[in-house]
């Protein structure tokens, strides 16, 4: 009898063991497979950082670096970039791929997770935000990549997933802005300015509001996304452009504390120092074809240099504004005439791609504190006077275009005005005069054209609109001329040719792409290449043209 006693209490000892043992155990080193809850106010600062460049620097501005080479808002500081060339890197490197990761992985299942809990919590404002920002990074990444993965993402019971269409995509970027609107305008239980503001403090600081206007932004955008279909709708795109950002202070703008953690700076900024390494084509320089928009040498705003030019681009020593060539490089250029880095740094002795200690002489986005815009007002107009203009309302697509450029104008001296050289600061009358040029802005809506639109939006987006305006230069197969006019779309905007081009992309042959440019980029190499290959042999994307196949909105 005592041994069977003996023998339950040594059980019952060793199962209480094992069960506190288990307690601790499973306290102090969490399982990596089961769910985490957290705050949503915790989950959000990291998921809007996401939208620039996060902690680990993917995002938007990341991929901006080569994409914007493909636009000519910049170039390599010297020739055979693959990007300058409108070809690509597809490695283990992920170039130019980190779009990819940044929706699925480090907004992904973070916001996914966020939108849940928020909605368990009766938090319909976080949830409406987490929804804004979903539709928002699903048209990013269709807009960068075409087919992707849409009904079996984030499916943690799959290996590999399928590929769904461009359609299919912005089909659901629509559902996903109204269900963020519905939930933004349900008041009361656990929904609050002041808790929003926890996890929004750097972006909108809680303003619902603004949150809606970010919502018709997006909504403008996968609009204006049909301009080459038959069901394209202008009235719907002017319908939430006029709901969109109106005023500077509408802006969506990703801020940074700019704290001696590397993370809290702007990704463009030398504290950071992105834009100096030569391994990869990111020492660049502005590229000839922006420069010559505001100098005064494009052909549709010749002999007029644009005041906003100082805040944006980089003098030389002669004290001009001059860009380089797509794949020459800046050593072909007289020193005298070679433009400063975007750190201010002279290029006279040669080429300088070191980061300066301090960006006492970097401006625009280029500075360690600066904030990274994602949408403005400004744009909003010009999406509107686009919209307007193809619906023959010219008096409306007039009176839009002058806005965004007065609301650019405005932006850059409310915003982006530091380290100005004086003497050199946007004033009233010189914003008027520019205005006030017929030239700039015709007298009359008949004197108005399209690519005095697609130009003025092409400036205001310099620098961190880089995918919208690839966008908008796909739509118009970047050489287009619009009916009834007589010069491109993009008056001056000379694609690369002959041996300036990517050798690959000579090999695809696409009756809709004869010049052979580039219209989409390879997804992301350590994820399809190495785990999801024979989906993305089914949609072409292991051949080396696929960044040549057209993508669906510009057909």
């Amino acid at each position: 009898m005592k041994k069977y006693i003996l023998k339950i209490s040594l059980l019952t000892m060793v199962a209480a063991c094992s069960f506190s043992c288990s307690k601790k155990i499973d306290e102090v080193y969490a399982n990596p497979n089961t769910d985490v809850r957290v705050p949503p106010e915790t989950l959000l600062p990291q998921i809007i950082s996401a939208m620039a460049a996060n902690y680990a620097g993917h995002g938007p501005l990341n991929d901006a670096r080569y994409i914007g080479q493909y636009i000519q808002n910049w170039q390599y500081h010297t020739t055979l970039s693959q990007f300058d060339r409108m070809g690509y890197i597809n490695s283990t490197a992920d170039v130019a791929q980190s779009t990819w990761r940044m929706h699925y992985y480090d907004i992904g299942q973070n916001n996914k997770k966020m939108i849940e809990w928020a909605i368990e919590e009766k938090k319909w404002d976080y949830a409406g935000v987490g929804k804004a920002i979903f539709a928002w990074s699903w048209m990013t990444l269709t807009d960068y990549y075409g087919d992707v993965i849409l009904k079996e993402a984030f499916n943690t019971d799959l290996l590999t997933f399928k590929y769904d269409t461009q359609p299919e995509v912005y089909a659901y970027v629509k559902q996903l802005c109204f269900e963020s609107l519905d939930l933004l305008n349900k008041t009361g239980d656990n929904a609050s300015q002041a808790n929003l503001a926890k996890g929004d403090a750097y972006m909108y600081n809680g303003d619902v509001n603004k949150w809606k206007k970010f919502v018709y932004g997006v909504l403008a955008r996968v609009y204006n996304r049909y301009s080459n279909k038959a069901d394209y709708k202008p009235d719907s795109v002017i319908y939430f452009a006029d709901r969109a950002m109106t005023a500077n202070d509408d802006n969506a703008m990703v801020k940074f504390a700019a704290t001696t953690t590397s993370a809290t700076n702007n990704f463009y900024g030398p504290y950071r120092g992105n834009l100096s390494s030569t391994t990869t084509p990111v020492a660049i320089r502005q590229g000839a074809f922006i420069a010559n928009l505001m100098n005064g040498s494009n052909s549709a705003f010749p002999t007029i240099e644009d005041p906003r030019a100082i805040y944006r681009l980089r003098l030389n020593a002669n004290n001009t504004f001059r860009g380089l060539q797509p794949n020459k490089g800046q050593t072909v250029m007289n020193a005298n005439d070679r433009p400063e880095n975007f750190w201010g740094v002279s290029q006279t002795a040669g080429i300088v791609n070191t980061a300066p200690t301090n960006d006492n002489n970097s401006r625009y986005i280029f500075r360690n504190a600066a904030p990274a815009p994602v949408m403005t007002a400004a744009e909003m107009k010009f999406v509107k006077a686009e919209a307007a203009f193809r619906k023959n309302d010219k008096a409306t697509a007039l009176q839009a275009y002058r806005e965004g450029i007065s609301l650019d104008f405005d932006m850059l001296t409310t915003t982006f005005s530091a380290n100005i050289p004086a003497g050199k600061e946007i004033t009233a009358v010189s914003k008027d005069a520019y205005l006030n040029n017929t030239t700039i802005v015709p007298a009359t809506a008949a004197g108005l054209t399209m690519s005095k639109i697609m130009l003025q939006k092409y400036n205001a987006l310099f620098g961190w609109g880089v995918l919208e305006t690839w966008v908008d230069m796909r739509r118009y197969h970047y050489v287009d001329v619009y009916p009834g006019e007589s010069t491109q779309v993009y008056a001056d905007f000379a694609p690369p040719s002959g041996t300036d081009l990517f050798p690959d992309n000579s090999q695809g042959n696409f009756a809709k792409n004869p010049l052979k440019l580039v219209y989409r980029y390879y997804p992301r190499y350590n994820s399809e290449f190495v785990w999801n290959i024979n989906e993305l042999a089914r949609v072409g994307g292991t051949t080396n043209y696929y960044h040549t196949m057209p993508i669906w909105f510009a057909e």
